[in-house]
C-alpha cells in the first residue's frame, strides 16, 4: 500500500479510466530489449500501451485502472527481467552520467588488460618458431590468465548482467551469445593452459570485450549528446516564480504551482516561468526558443511572452495565460518526447530481424561445432570454431543500423528547429516529390503587418496606433504594434464592424472604414493589402495592412524547387490575395478560395497520380489536408488540432527549417540503407568464413566490433544537412530577396 501511495504522484489519470506513467528502466542494452519489454507488457492484462524510448531509457505505459495498477506495471517489468522506477529527468541524467563513467571504467580495464595480454601472446607466438620452452610458455599463459580473468570479470559486467537478467526471465538477447563466447573462450583457455597446450585464447576474450565496449561507449555517447540537445529545454524552465497574492504581497512559489490568471513579478536576469501577457513594465527579452532570433525583443504592456524567455533590462508584471504543463515550452517538450520514442517502419523491421537473430546465432554456432566433429575435427578445434562463429554472428551492427541514424537525425532536425511528431516521418519526408503550402500563416506570417508605416507622419501614426489599442479588429492589431506609448485613449468607443473613435487633443479621431471616418474611398492599391482609414483634425491617412512573407520564404521556395520538388499553393484565401504571394515566390501552380474538402480532393488527385506530397499548413481548416498528405508540417503558431495532425512542427518565423528537414531526411534515409547493407554484407562475408574455420576468436571479435563501430560512425554523418549541389546553390543565390512582400 505504501508503494502504491508513493507511485501515485507519478501517475496521470484520464477521464476514460486509463492511467499513464513514465518509468526509467535499467539494463536496456539493445533493440532486442525494447521489443521484449514492449511485447511483454502488452501481453499483461490491463496494459493498453507500452513504448520505450531507447535514447533516455524512458518507458511510457498506459493501463486501465480497473484492471491494473502502477505497482503491478513495475512488477510485470521485474518478471520480464528489468528493474524500473519512476522517471525523473534530473535523476535520469545523473544515472546516465554514472552509467557513462562506469562504461569508461570497464573500457579502461579491458584496454589495459588487452595490451598486456597481447604482449604476452606475441611473445608466445614468436616463441613457437624459436627455442621457447614449455615451462616458459606455460608461465606466459598463466600470467595472461591472471590478467585476463579478473579484467574480464569486471569489464564484462555490462554484458554479463544483461545476459543474466534475460536468461532469468526465460529470454535471450544479444548479450547472451556475447557472454557465452567470452566465458567459453576463457574456460577453454584455462583448460588448454592446465594441459600445457601451445595455444590459449585469453587475448581473444579480452579483445572481444574491449572492442564491444568501444562500440557500446560510442553508442551511449551519441545518444547522450542527442538527448542533451532536447534536454536544453528543461534548462529553460524556471524552477520558481514570484506571485502576487490577493493582498499584493509577493510569494515565491514553485513554477509548477502556477495557474492561469496569476500575476507574476519577473526581475531582470530571471526566466519567464509561464506563458503570459505583460501588464506592467518594460524589458528586453531573449526568446530565441520561440522566434529563432538571437536579438533581444523589447516588450511593453500588452505583449505576449513565453515561458523559457529570459528578461534582461527591467522588471515586468505578467498575467499568466498558460502554465502547469500547458505552456509553449511544455508542448515542445511533449512533441519532442513523442518524436524520439516513436518508431519508424525500418526501425520496427530491424527490431524484428534482431529478435530472430539471437536464436539463429546460437543454432549456427551449435551446428558448426557438430559439423566439424562429424567431419573428423577434434573437440578442441570444433569448439574454437564454434566460439568464432558465436562471436562473429552477434547482430550488434544490425541492431544499431537504423536507431543510430534516427537518433542522430532527430538531433540534427531539432538543431534546425524542427520537432518530428511521428516515428516514420523521416522516411516519408525523404520520399516526397511535391510540396503543398497553405498561404495565410504558412508562407506568410500569422500576424498582419503595417506596410506603409514609413510613409505616414509620425504624429498621425502614433495617434492611430494608440487608438487601435482599443479595437478588437485583427487589422487594428497590426496598427497597434506601432504605438510607442502603450496606453489606450480614455473614452474610446468601438462600433462593431465600423471602427473605433476617441477624442484626442480636443478633436475627434476615427480609425476604421472610409465611411466611418467620413473620408473618400482610397484609390485601388495592391490587391494583397487591406486598407484602414484614420482621420483626425481634418487630416486623413490610409493605413495599408498586409501579411508579410515569412523570413527565408523566397530562398526556401527556390531551393526546394532546385532539389527536384514541385511546389503548389492551396489556399482558402481569395484569389487576388494568393496571386501576389505565388508570383513573389515563383510558384506557378496555385489555387485560392478553397474549402477544406477542396484541398483534400486536390491532394487525393495528386496521390492518385503517384505523387508523394508534403503538406504545410497552420489553420484549423488545414487539419484534414494535413492528415490526408503523405507527410505534413505545421508551424508552432498553428492551432492545437493542426499540430496534432502534423507529422512535424517547426519553430520560429523563418520557413527555412522546411528545406533543412527535406535535406536531413534524404541524407538520413540514405544512411539507413547504407547501414543495413553494411550489416548484411558483413554477415554474408564473415559468417561463411567463420563456419569454414577461417578466423580465430580474436579475429572474430575484431570483425564483429569493427562492424558495429563502422555503423555507428556512419550514422554520425546524419548530424548535418546534405551539402547543396551546384544547382541548389545557384537557385539560392538567385532567390528573390526576403524583403519582397506580396
Amino acid at each position: 500500500m505504501a508503494e502504491a501511495l508513493d507511485l501515485s504522484m507519478f501517475v496521470t489519470r484520464a477521464l476514460d479510466g486509463t492511467a499513464h506513467m513514465e518509468l526509467a528502466v535499467d539494463g536496456i542494452a539493445c533493440a532486442g530489449c525494447i521489443r521484449k519489454i514492449e511485447s511483454g507488457l502488452k501481453q499483461t492484462p490491463g496494459i493498453a500501451q507500452a513504448r520505450l524510448n531507447f535514447t533516455d531509457r524512458r518507458l511510457a505505459v498506459d493501463w486501465r485502472e480497473a484492471e491494473q495498477s502502477a505497482g503491478g506495471v513495475i512488477e510485470a517489468l521485474e518478471r520480464i527481467g528489468y528493474h524500473a522506477h519512476p522517471f525523473r529527468p534530473q535523476q535520469a541524467e545523473s544515472d546516465e552520467a554514472r552509467h557513462a563513467r562506469w562504461l569508461m571504467k570497464c573500457l579502461a580495464v579491458a584496454g589495459f588488460a588487452a595490451m598486456n595480454v597481447m604482449l604476452l601472446s606475441v611473445s608466445v607466438w614468436s616463441g613457437h618458431s624459436g627455442d621457447m620452452s614449455q615451462e616458459t610458455r606455460d608461465l606466459f599463459h598463466w600470467l595472461s590468465a591472471a590478467i585476463a580473468l579478473p579484467a574480464a570479470a569486471f569489464a564484462g559486467q555490462p554484458f554479463f548482467q544483461s545476459a543474466f537478467r534475460a536468461l532469468r526471465a526465460g529470454r535471450t538477447n544479444m548479450d547472451v551469445p556475447i557472454s557465452i563466447g567470452v566465458v567459453l573462450a576463457l574456460g577453454m583457455s584455462l583448460v588448454e593452459t592446465a594441459m600445457h597446450a601451445e595455444h590459449a585464447f585469453f587475448d581473444s576474450a579480452i579483445m572481444l570485450l574491449f572492442f564491444l565496449l568501444c562500440g557500446r561507449a560510442l553508442d551511449h555517447a551519441v545518444r547522450r549528446k542527442t538527448r542533451a540537445v532536447a534536454g536544453n529545454l528543461a534548462a529553460l524552465k524556471a524552477d520558481v516564480a514570484h506571485r502576487f497574492d490577493d493582498k499584493g504581497e509577493i510569494l515565491t512559489v514553485p513554477a509548477a504551482a502556477l495557474k492561469s490568471g496569476d500575476r507574476l513579478l519577473v526581475r531582470p536576469g530571471e526566466r519567464i516561468p509561464a506563458d503570459g501577457v505583460v501588464i506592467a513594465g518594460t524589458t528586453q527579452l531573449d526568446e530565441s526558443l520561440v522566434t529563432g532570433e538571437t536579438a533581444r525583443r523589447a516588450v511593453v504592456p500588452g505583449a505576449q511572452i513565453y515561458a523559457g524567455s529570459r528578461s534582461f533590462s527591467g522588471a515586468i508584471t505578467v498575467r499568466v495565460t498558460a502554465a502547469a504543463g500547458g505552456s509553449l515550452i511544455d508542448e515542445v517538450q511533449r512533441l519532442l518526447d513523442g518524436a524520439v520514442a516513436a518508431k519508424s517502419k525500418i526501425v520496427r523491421l530491424a527490431d524484428r530481424a534482431a529478435a530472430l537473430y539471437a536464436p539463429v546465432v546460437h543454432l549456427t554456432a551449435a551446428l558448426t561445432v557438430f559439423g566439424w566433429l562429424i567431419a573428423g575435427a577434434s573437440l578442441h578445434d570444433a569448439i574454437v570454431t564454434g566460439i568464432a562463429v558465436l562471436i562473429i554472428t552477434c547482430p550488434c551492427a544490425l541492431a544499431l543500423a537504423i536507431p543510430a541514424v534516427q537518433v542522430v537525425a532527430s538531433g540534427a532536425l531539432f538543431r534546425s528547429r524542427i520537432i518530428v511528431n511521428a516515428g516514420d516521418a523521416i522516411e516519408r519526408l525523404a520520399a516526397v516529390d511535391s510540396v503543398v503550402f497553405d498561404k495565410t500563416g504558412t508562407l506568410t506570417l500569422p500576424e498582419a503587418r503595417l506596410a506603409n508605416a514609413a510613409q505616414i507622419p509620425s504624429d498621425m501614426l502614433e495617434h492611430a496606433a494608440r487608438l487601435a489599442l482599443s479595437s478588437h479588429h485583427p487589422l487594428a492589431a497590426a496598427v497597434a504594434r506601432h504605438a510607442a506609448l502603450r496606453t489606450p485613449y480614455d473614452g474610446a468607443v468601438e462600433e462593431a464592424g465600423r471602427g473605433v473613435r476617441a477624442t484626442i487633443d480636443g478633436a475627434e479621431a476615427r480609425l476604421g472604414s472610409p465611411d466611418f471616418c467620413g473620408a473618400p474611398a482610397p484609390a485601388p492599391g495592391d490587391a494583397g493589402a487591406s486598407s484602414i482609414m484614420f482621420a483626425h483634425g481634418g487630416r486623413f491617412v490610409v493605413l495599408s495592412v498586409r501579411q508579410a512573407l515569412r523570413p527565408g520564404a523566397a530562398v526556401t521556395a527556390k531551393a526546394l524547387a532546385a532539389v527536384g520538388l514541385d511546389l503548389h499553393i492551396l489556399s482558402g484565401d481569395r484569389l487576388e490575395a494568393v496571386m501576389p504571394v505565388a508570383e513573389a515566390l515563383g510558384i506557378w501552380s496555385w489555387h485560392g478560395g478553397l474549402k477544406p474538402a477542396d484541398k483534400i480532393t486536390l491532394l487525393e488527385e495528386m496521390k492518385a497520380s503517384g505523387r508523394r506530397v508534403l503538406m504545410i499548413g497552420d489553420g484549423l481548416n488545414d487539419a484534414p489536408a494535413l492528415a490526408a498528405a503523405h507527410v505534413s508540417f505545421s508551424p508552432i503558431s498553428a492551432a492545437d488540432i493542426t499540430q496534432a495532425q502534423a507529422d512535424a512542427v517547426f519553430l520560429g518565423e523563418p520557413l527555412t527549417p522546411v528545406l533543412d528537414a527535406v535535406l536531413i531526411a534524404r541524407r538520413a534515409r540514405a544512411l539507413m540503407v547504407q547501414n543495413l547493407w553494411i550489416a548484411v554484407l558483413y554477415n554474408l562475408i564473415a559468417v561463411p568464413i567463420a563456419i569454414a574455420g577461417g578466423v580465430t576468436p580474436l579475429i572474430a571479435a575484431a570483425a564483429m566490433s569493427g562492424s558495429s563501430i563502422i555503423v555507428t560512425l556512419n550514422a554520425l554523418r546524419a548530424r548535418g544537412r546534405a551539402s547543396p549541389d551546384p544547382l541548389l546553390a545557384a537557385a539560392m543565390e538567385a532567390a528573390v530577396p526576403d524583403t519582397v512582400r506580396p
